[in-house]
């Protein structure tokens, strides 16, 4: 098959990029804008591949996307490209409702457009067309109940800028489904970790932070929870859901490891003094900070359902997840160091 990823330089799509074309046959083509996030650096592995596309292009370029679909007339759509950090959101949220909501919503037009035509010309494809939305279980509000879990029944209550622009995506995905008869698949997800991410989300911040003596920052009492999945089992997951999950269902894809957010940070420093000790504890240089407005306290994923009816589960326990995670940024200075200053940007890879 040949399936389509937006976002496929970001950190979730780049893993499913990576799985894609290491672990399966399939073809696939990355559409990305390589906005800050995107980062052609994490498929160098893959690129050569003959099985690997890669289009430069924003899904709110509606002529771009029909081209893009009309070339490569993809089997499946998995659409990941996204913003995606809370703390961004809250100071500019035009963005989230640009990209989040009007790329979604693009997208869905021109993946319509697609696959009606499909419908004429060739409707075996058409009947085994996907179109696989990925959200976050953000859009579920915070948990009060401590033995409560996100299902996919519970009801939205977002309470970021983020949050609720991936559910009005999420909403728009099943009115398109609904209303045109699009053949949908949706899944929400808990916090990811794992080589590859972006600097200003915790954990890999955490580690950098540490290594350059830097204070880490805790947000409040750092008694948040959160559910961790490492990007590689999540990677799996969406996989799984796009090419066996049964149109116009939705699955909760979780790590099964609550956390909280001192535990994380604990840990990290904990590995970090283990594996590249300083001339002191790194729990040392922790540093509690003024709240997140609108912080949501505890997100806890049930993730029985596509455990039940896909058979996926994470191979990966928060124990081992983390210990890889800390390697593979002890392993890969140069490429952390190429982000934060940002000489990875596609003009450095001859892309643009």
């Amino acid at each position: 098959m040949k399936i389509l990823v937006t976002g496929g330089a970001g950190f979730i799509g780049s893993a499913v990029v990576r799985h894609l074309l290491n672990d399966t046959q399939h073809a696939v083509v990355n559409v990305d804008a390589l906005t800050y996030a995107g980062n052609l650096e994490s498929l160098a592995g893959v690129a050569a591949s003959p099985r690997y596309a890669f289009e430069h292009a924003d899904i709110n370029d509606a002529a771009a996307m029909a081209g893009v679909l009309a070339e490569h007339q993809p089997d499946v759509v998995m659409h990941l490209a996204a913003e995606s950090h809370v703390d961004r959101s809250i100071d500019g949220p035009a963005a989230f409702m640009y990209t989040n909501i009007m790329g979604t919503y693009t997208l869905l037009e021109a993946a319509r457009t697609y696959w009606q035509a499909l419908q004429q010309s060739a409707p075996e494809k058409a009947a085994g067309f996907r179109f696989h939305h990925v959200s976050t279980d953000e859009v579920y509000g915070d948990l009060k109940d401590p033995e409560e879990l996100f299902t996919e029944e519970t009801s939205y209550a977002p309470s970021s800028p983020y949050s609720a622009s991936k559910a009005s995506s999420d909403h728009l995905v099943r009115a398109w489904q609904r209303t045109f008869g699009l053949p949908v698949v949706l899944s929400n997800c808990s916090n990811n970790y794992g080589p590859y991410h972006f600097p200003e989300k915790l954990i890999p911040l955490m580690i950098l932070n540490a290594l350059a003596g830097k204070p880490l920052p805790v947000y409040g009492n750092g008694q948040q929870v959160r559910d961790w999945l490492y990007v590689e089992d999540h990677a799996r997951a969406l996989v799984r859901v796009a090419l066996e999950g049964y149109s116009g269902e939705t699955y909760n894809i979780g790590g099964h490891n609550e956390k909280t957010n001192l535990e994380v940070v604990h840990t990290l420093c904990d590995l970090l003094d283990e594996q590249a000790p300083g001339d002191a504890p790194y729990r040392e240089l922790i540093t509690f900070v003024a709240d997140r407005p609108g912080h949501d306290l505890r997100y806890a994923i049930d993730a029985g359902k596509i455990e039940r009816e896909l058979g996926w589960c994470p191979a990966e326990t928060f124990e081992t997840g983390l210990r890889k995670t800390v390697q593979w940024y002890l392993n890969n200075r140069e490429w952390w160091q190429r982000v934060q200053d940002g000489s990875y940007q596609g003009q450095r890879l001859g892309v643009l």
